[in-house]
């Protein structure tokens, strides 16, 4: 038997072996449950080498040649507790996504190609049918409308395969008119400045001493207000001071994040701010714009504090007076147009039910039916109407607001800062420690389990009102909703929120640049065979077209067993990363894949 020659790989030289301990007999059973499982051993090989540990198996068959192969797809798991690799690949990638976009000095523009004349004479005969179907309404030719409807539809059809983004026309001639609220400011809000939104997304440039340039950005971090005091470390330098309870809490400490007076704190206010902080967080980014004057981008993450109360840290392209965010912060609100919510009519142990024949929910005991969604919605049109919450802001502490200089040493440790929980579940890294924290998250959780989260929820049941869209099978109390998941506490909406602007580039784009530029480095050092995991994905610029895919199983006869095809990925990975070593030491020459080559290695 021939034994190839692996001398270049890493990792191949063995380790010396540990020896049992001295008070475990050798050959007992205490001494062989000792030893790590292979399970495991292969598990954690792989996920130190960054290969998914659950990766998605495809049978791609080739339509012009007939070709069939069974090709493997990362998961994609955007948790570590489900695959740590494909988490950390993630995390690494919206780490390279701000670092770009966060202090670029020219605006990150596409440029729009021009039309085609194949788009244009679609265009064209989509304006004579437009035409002719007004003469025939004019007209009143009622036979002629189908067939021009038709046309139309064939023709927009058309046009949409062009890559023409939107519609030419309103997808719909009967909409239903949307019921509109006043935008009138609250009376007991303060006012805002209000300027034209200028349409330039780079923040002011500064000229420093010796002529240089200096454009710095900023670290922003939105806190919801205070619902009450609760345990907290509070430090003057080096020395612990006393929190309000009159005692020195540690970082470790179980009280920490708890009410002081669990009785006083506003656990309904809590709730419905969490439930609502998404669309609290884009009324402030609007507010913001408008006071600025110009198109402020950010990047950020919304995380979970220990009190329980989600909050979000941004970092803002160019800077703006401190003054000005603290205004907007207090200025800004939203209010939520449902029905009222204040007073319980029915308990989760005896909500109404459905009436099959009046396609219905009604009262248990007067077998009345309940306020339908719509019913209730007209309440709201009253000239003294008022919304059923207000969700607020609050103020932003100063020392939440760092200014940060492109290229300083501090940018990279901001960066980290933002995303250093996007691997973890939004509960995972404020999950209660000891008897206070779980029955302070038990009180916020049963104050979320009745509350509505949405014009669907089962919850407004509880309140006398017929969710929008009611069926049978609804049951108040146990929505599906994240909002009342005990590991999403109150919080609903995407964990990563980054403008559109940003970069420029979606994370496909990124994740396009980093293998342009490691195939560029490798240039063919690495076999055919023997490619990444990522280097499977579909090509959606070709595979649409030319191949079909289909979802392997298990147990398929063409599929190896997970465990060989996870050696096999830990084999390819080592020897790709070796390749790419060799290849960064004697580099074939220059490289523009992306603008930072450091970085799309960091992200591989």
């Amino acid at each position: 038997m021939t034994v190839p020659d692996l001398t270049p790989l890493p990792d191949l030289i063995p380790a010396p072996a540990v020896a049992s301990s001295p008070e475990v007999r050798p050959g007992s059973r205490a001494d062989r449950m000792s030893y790590p499982r292979s399970v495991d051993v292969l598990r954690d090989l792989a996920e130190a080498h960054g290969v998914c540990v659950r990766p998605v198996t495809l049978r791609r068959t080739d339509t012009h040649t007939g070709q069939t192969e069974v090709i493997e797809v990362p998961c994609g798991a955007r948790l570590a507790a489900k695959c740590k690799p494909c988490a950390e690949r993630g995390r690494r990638l919206r780490i390279q996504q701000i670092r770009e976009g966060w202090h670029l000095d020219t605006e990150p523009t596409v440029p729009v190609r021009r039309p085609g004349e194949d788009v244009l004479s679609l265009v064209r005969l989509r304006a004579h049918l437009e035409f002719e179907r007004a003469e025939a309404e004019r007209a009143a030719q009622w036979d002629q409308l189908p067939d021009l409807d038709t046309a139309i539809v064939e023709v927009e059809d058309a046009l949409s395969r062009t890559g023409l983004r939107g519609h030419l026309t309103p997808p719909d001639r009967k909409a239903e008119e949307r019921k509109k609220r006043s935008t009138k400011r609250r009376q007991d809000t303060p006012e805002l400045p209000r300027l034209p939104v200028d349409a330039r997304t780079v923040g002011r440039a500064y000229a420093g001493r010796a002529g240089r340039v200096h454009r710095p950005s900023m670290l922003v971090t939105l806190t919801l207000g205070s619902y009450g005091p609760v345990h907290s470390v509070r430090r003057r330098g080096a020395y612990l001071v006393p929190c309000e309870c009159g005692s020195r809490h540690g970082e470790r400490d179980e009280l920490l994040g708890t009410p002081i007076d669990a009785s006083s704190y506003d656990y309904r206010r809590a709730a419905l701010d969490a439930i609502h902080f998404a669309r609290v967080m884009d009324r402030w980014w609007q507010n913001l714009r408008r006071a600025a004057g110009w198109n402020v981008q950010y990047a950020g993450a919304v995380e979970m504090q220990r009190r329980l109360a989600p909050h979000a840290h941004f970092a803002v392209r160019g800077t703006l007076p401190r003054r000005l965010l603290r205004q907007v912060a207090a200025a800004t609100y939203h209010q939520v147009w449902w029905p009222h919510f204040d007073e319980l009519v029915y308990t989760v142990d005896g909500p109404p039910v459905w009436e099959p024949d009046r396609d219905a929910y009604v009262d248990p005991k007067t077998q009345m039916p309940l306020r339908t969604w719509g019913e209730a919605l007209d309440g709201l049109e009253q000239p003294d109407a008022q919304p059923a919450y207000t969700a607020r802001l609050g103020t932003i502490d100063p020392r939440e607001i760092k200014g940060v200089e492109a290229g300083g040493r501090d940018t990279e440790r901001c960066i980290r800062y933002v995303t250093k929980y996007l691997t973890k579940d939004l509960g995972d890294h404020a999950a209660p420690r000891g008897e206070a924290q779980r029955a302070h998250l038990d009180r916020l959780h049963a104050e979320l389990s009745v509350l509505p989260c949405s014009p669907s929820c089962a919850n407004w049941l509880l309140y006398g009102v017929q969710p929008d869209g009611a069926k049978a099978g609804l049951v108040p109390g146990r929505c599906k909703g994240k909002v009342h998941q005990r590991d999403t506490p109150g919080f609903t909406g995407r964990r990563v929120l980054i403008s559109r602007q940003w970069s420029g580039k979606t994370l496909a784009d990124h994740r396009a640049d980093n293998r342009a530029w490691v195939k560029a480095i490798v240039a063919g050092a690495v076999d055919g065979e023997d490619q990444d995991q990522d280097d499977a994905r579909p090509d959606p610029a070709d595979g649409s077209k030319r191949y079909r895919f289909e979802l392997a199983r298990p147990g398929d006869p063409d599929v190896p067993p997970v465990e060989h095809r996870l050696l096999r990925a830990i084999s390819t990975r080592i020897r790709w990363r070796a390749a790419l070593a060799k290849a960064r030491q004697e580099p074939p020459g220059p490289v523009s894949a992306i603008q930072d080559p450091g970085s799309a290695a960091r992200a591989a």
